[in-house]
Formats: C-alpha cells, sequence, structure tokens
C-alpha cells in the first residue's frame, strides 16, 4: 500500500464530487460516502480536511454540499500532501531520521527513483482526467 486509507478514500471522493460538479451538483456526504464505499463518519472527516485545506469547495443550506470548481487545475499530488502530507516522497523506508543523500540507508538509492517517478505522476495526473476516465468506465462505485 503506497498511500493511506484516508488518501485512497479522498482521491475517490474528489473524483466523484469532480464528477457531479461538472453535471451542474453538489454532492453531500452520505451520498459521496455510499458512491466511494467509505463510512461516512470517516468521509466526512476526508471532506472536512480537504475543504479546510482548500481542496474542494462546500456550501451550507439547502442547495450545499461539495463541489470542485476546476478540477483540471487539481491534481492528485494536492489530495496526496492535504491527507498524508510529504512523507511518501521524503521519508526512509526504513524508517531511519538521519537517511538522505548524504547518509543513505542501504535502500536509498533503489527508493529515491521510484519516489522521484511517483511526485512526477502525481503531479501530471489532474483531478479532470480521472473524472474523464471515471465518466467513461465508472470504475470505482462499489
Amino acid at each position: 500500500m503506497i498511500l493511506s486509507k484516508s488518501c485512497e478514500y479522498a482521491i475517490r471522493a474528489a473524483v466523484y464530487i469532480g464528477h457531479k460538479s461538472h453535471e451542474g451538483e453538489r454532492a453531500g456526504i452520505p451520498e459521496i460516502a455510499e458512491a466511494i464505499g467509505s463510512p461516512m463518519h470517516f468521509t466526512g472527516k476526508i471532506l472536512q480536511t480537504l475543504s479546510r485545506k482548500k481542496v474542494i469547495s462546500s456550501a451550507k443550506g439547502p442547495n450545499g454540499g461539495f463541489f470542485i470548481l476546476d478540477p483540471a487545475t487539481l491534481y492528485l499530488i494536492d489530495i496526496v500532501r492535504a491527507i498524508d502530507g510529504n512523507e511518501l516522497f521524503s521519508s526512509c523506508v526504513m524508517g531511519l531520521k538521519n537517511c538522505s543523500d548524504t547518509k543513505p540507508c542501504p535502500m536509498h538509492e533503489q527508493i529515491k527513483p521510484i519516489r522521484t517517478q511517483l511526485l512526477i505522476e502525481f503531479s501530471k495526473k489532474s483531478i479532470q482526467e480521472l473524472i474523464q476516465d471515471y465518466e467513461q468506465k465508472k470504475y470505482f462505485l462499489k
């Protein structure tokens, strides 16, 4: 598992919210939780974090819910950083605090290019691209 379960759900939620936004709709927590197969309370916490970090938007009231203004400018890296931080791209795979390019752990040289490639791929993939794929394949609804 590369990403935390929270981050996986956050990505799925962003794609679903972006899809609903594309249709001119907003989505509430129960609807999102059901669509992505996540417990409602857990989904609420994830959405609160994404909203607080300005990754997604929310509105209160009868026409309220979560939405994404421009999914073409939202990238996977934004969600990963909001939920899991930068540790995936920077922390030692062995958990050593002093691991660095100058003091590498035994796995440093093998893992560094993988981390770099993940950072590049997550930085290139927009939520809009994932929404388009989702709309064609409906790939993660339960």
